[in-house]
């Protein structure tokens, strides 16, 4: 039975880290399970999607931990901890780095009333 989720996660995800369509073509190629562009645009619009082996490569690409729960197949737990892109790990370091601009940071994202830890 197919997941309609599936191929939205997938793009989602591929995005979050900042990966082009090709960039996966391709890196799926050097794990020897390779797929043209074509069919990850399949994957992502749901029209196909792709088979157990490939999708957990995906997840590894896309550095999806909690698979179940990243496709509904279980209900997100809250209380986990984050899991972060490379991205986003480089923003917490250099918001730690730099002290000075942490309140126009934190005014910049409406946290100005949320107290640091």
């Amino acid at each position: 039975m197919k997941n309609p989720k599936i191929g939205h996660v997938l793009k989602y995800y591929r995005k979050l880290n900042d990966l082009t369509v090709n960039e996966v073509s391709e890196l799926l190629t050097k794990y020897n399970s390779p797929a043209a562009a074509k069919t990850i645009y399949a994957w992502e619009n749901s029209t196909t999607q792709p088979d157990a082996d490939t999708l957990m490569l995906l997840c590894e690409i896309y550095n999806i931990e909690n698979i179940l729960e990243a496709f509904g197949y279980k209900e997100k737990n809250t209380n986990a901890p984050l899991s972060l892109t490379e991205h986003e790990k480089n923003l917490v370091l250099k918001y730690r780095e730099n002290k000075t601009m942490q309140p126009a940071v934190d005014r910049l994202l409406d946290l100005d009333e949320q107290s640091p830890e």
